[in-house]
């Protein structure tokens, strides 16, 4: 090859050393954190649920049922159905014992939308010992454009609700809040008018100690089909498994000590698959919930879902209704939560 030849041939050598390069750097340090997070909660022989779980899977159900059947499309562009499902909420919470806060922000006009109130809805368990350390437990009561949003996310809304109602008497030593969130899905997906971003603003500007937040988002969709899993970016798949039987914890690199806690708490309690993943912020999933907000304000905050878009063929869809989910899957991932909500608290 003379030296015009090299030449014109340089660049896609260049290029293809570079795309080689990355992928081995990627490999290595997607392995290094894989190695780092706590082994596989994958091979689990699920025992028969227990009481508590067969009553979590009740209610789980017809809360699901209700708000993405008899409420179905919960957003902005849907008149009264954000309040409508507020109200729902709200009462919800009053019959469980405690007295609501809503938190109302105004959103600002954003790709069609137009501008208004919305509302946060908190209900909170002060904390026995150090009512300054603070836990919240979150999940958003919107959904996206033409879905009924059953698992996006009135799975987690149920979940949240579910959860609430356990510690409704149970005081731990730090506090408890459990929040349902407005507006997480697009248009004000990642923008000032979610209101997790608007709760997280309030909170640092008040110096509240948050030392933990759980977003949940997506948590009904399980399936045992071989390659029902899939995965946001080339190579992960080789280490977290292909079946799309277990609870994902997912957050940022920063975060990776609190996710090995709670991965690893959930693991040790639960009778469903847990994997835990902390990865850097840009590939796809890993910041796409409520808990991005909480670090843009500079708290810890990790994501647990089944992983939605990545295993679930009707997310985002008309077709995310409420009979395609596994509420004995939910009622299990409550149930292993409730150990994890004892573990932060504590």
């Amino acid at each position: 090859m003379d030296h015009r030849q090299r030449r014109k041939w340089q660049p896609f050598i260049s290029l293809g050393i570079a795309v080689v390069g990355f992928i081995l750097f990627y490999t290595i340090v997607l392995g290094t954190w894989r190695w780092m997070m706590p082994p596989s909660g994958q091979n689990i022989d699920p025992t028969p649920l227990s009481e508590h779980e067969k009553a979590l899977s009740d209610r789980l159900r017809d809360d699901v049922f209700y708000l993405a059947s008899e409420i179905g499309e919960r957003n902005v562009f849907v008149p009264g159905t954000m309040e409508q499902t507020s109200e729902w909420i709200i009462q919800r919470f009053e019959a469980m014992g405690y007295e609501p806060e809503i938190h109302t922000y105004t959103r600002t006009a954003v790709m069609g939308s137009s501008p208004g109130t919305s509302d946060n809805i908190i209900v909170e368990v002060s904390g026995t010992e150090k009512p300054d350390e603070i836990v919240i437990i979150g999940a958003h009561y919107d959904s996206v454009i033409h879905s009924p949003g059953a698992n996006d996310n009135a799975s987690a809304v149920a979940v949240m609700l579910a959860l609430a109602e356990t510690f409704a008497n149970q005081p731990q030593p730090k506090t408890l809040r459990f929040i349902a969130f407005a507006n997480e899905e697009p248009p004000f997906f990642k923008t000032a008018n979610m209101g997790s971003y608007r709760y997280a603003e309030r909170s640092r500007e008040r110096g509240e100690n948050i030392i933990a937040m759980m977003a949940l988002d997506g948590l009904g969709f399980f399936s045992d089909e071989p390659g029902s899993q899939e995965y946001p970016f080339p190579g992960i798949g080789f280490f977290y498994p292909k079946t799309a039987n277990f609870i994902g914890f997912v957050t940022r690199l920063t975060d990776t000590s609190l996710l090995n806690s709670v991965t690893r708490t959930f693991q040790e309690n639960a009778t469903i698959g847990a994997e835990g993943a902390a990865l850097p912020g840009f590939i796809p999933g890993v910041s796409w919930s409520d808990h991005w907000s909480f670090w843009q304000h500079g708290y810890s905050a990790f994501l647990v879902t089944d992983t939605l878009l990545f295993r679930d063929p009707y997310y985002h869809t008309t077709n995310d209704t409420p009979e395609r989910l596994d509420y004995e899957s939910m009622a299990r991932v409550a149930s292993g939560l409730e150990n994890v909500i004892e573990m932060l608290a504590f």
